[in-house]
């Protein structure tokens, strides 16, 4: 091994590289392939109708980059407007500079949480380069949430699946510090897609007026399914006091503790323990919460980091109030 160099990529190194060449090949066949279809478009369009006026460049934030391209401004002499026929042909508003596949990411990501900052942070960290800001993700899931929904047949269903979060996003120049809004991720269980695991029938609810949540929600979900006396609604959340009401709302309805955030903390406070931490992933994994209460009641406050000690006392009773959750 000594006739190597110490100057060798590492294989983040290696990885950062090639995903990062692959966004360059990625805008620059986007730019060809949609520069091409505007010139079919010059080439097929209703002559008659539609006089050429421009051509100008344009560009859109994509999940593989910034994606730069020209497209042609036409002239409708119909009805006196100014058209990109690019635009009407590929139904995205060109002047948005987010594609719509990166503007479903960034909702995603918004809607699993805990910030909108935070989301915007990932999205950077996953595509290598600013995307959005975390304004520009909050603004963008109000303008889905207020989008007038169709007209659709109500789904029946006997058991929903509800992921509830409060998403804070922190407001500049302003006397508040923050503000934080509801949303929840209703669907109605998992299904295969290839090797692939996803949520079946997945829809957002985002609460933006005032008054209650659980009436707003409540409403949300009477729209779209056959909700009666008979049907079940599992809810998760973090332990939010606000969340745990849903059991007041609903004839039939689970609340549990969304175990990610449980795994997160435990983790910070017991990962230095591997059998202790063992029995808890193991415990979390079976759904056993008195074997989680049983290990954790062992753990003193001096095995605990002198950081998180303060803090140990108050979430184990945090957990001994949500032990049947």
């Amino acid at each position: 091994m000594s006739h190597f160099t110490t100057t060798m990529p590492t294989m983040k190194e290696i990885e950062q590289w090639i995903f990062r060449k692959m966004q360059e090949e990625f805008a620059r066949a986007m730019k060809q392939v949609l520069e091409a279809l505007d010139q079919q478009i010059l080439e097929q369009r209703d002559r008659e109708r539609y006089r050429v006026k421009d051509e100008r460049e344009t560009s859109v934030n994509t999940v593989f980059g910034n994606v730069r391209f020209k497209r042609r401004l036409y002239c409708d002499r119909r009805s006196g407007k100014h058209v990109y026929l690019l635009d009407q042909l590929l139904q995205f508003e060109g002047r948005g500079k987010v594609s719509p596949h990166l503007e479903e990411t960034a909702i995603a990501f918004a809607s699993q949480g805990p910030s909108y900052r935070d989301s915007a942070k990932r999205l950077e960290q996953l595509l290598g380069y600013n995307v959005l800001s975390h304004q520009a993700i909050r603004e963008k899931l109000m303008e889905r949430a207020q989008q007038p929904m169709p007209a659709v047949k109500r789904r029946a269903a006997r058991v929903l699946f509800v992921e509830v979060d409060g998403l804070y996003t922190k407001l500049q120049r302003s006397k508040k510090r923050g503000m934080e809004n509801a949303i929840a991720v209703v669907h109605e269980g998992w299904e295969k897609n290839g090797k692939r695991v996803q949520l079946k029938n997945k829809q957002h609810y985002l609460h933006t007026s005032g008054g209650d949540f659980w009436e707003g929600f409540g409403d949300f979900l009477v729209e779209r399914y056959e909700i009666d006396e008979n049907t079940w609604l599992v809810v998760n959340g973090d332990g939010a006091a606000w969340i745990g009401e849903c059991t007041s709302y609903f004839h039939q309805c689970l609340y549990m503790l969304d175990r990610f955030h449980v795994a997160r903390d435990l983790k910070r406070f017991v990962g230095h323990l591997p059998q202790v931490w063992e029995t808890v992933r193991r415990s979390l994994a079976k759904q056993d919460a008195a074997a989680l209460m049983a290990v954790l009641e062992g753990v003193s406050e001096q095995e605990i980091a002198e950081e998180n000690r303060k803090d140990w006392k108050p979430y184990k009773r945090f957990l001994k109030r949500h032990e049947k959750h």
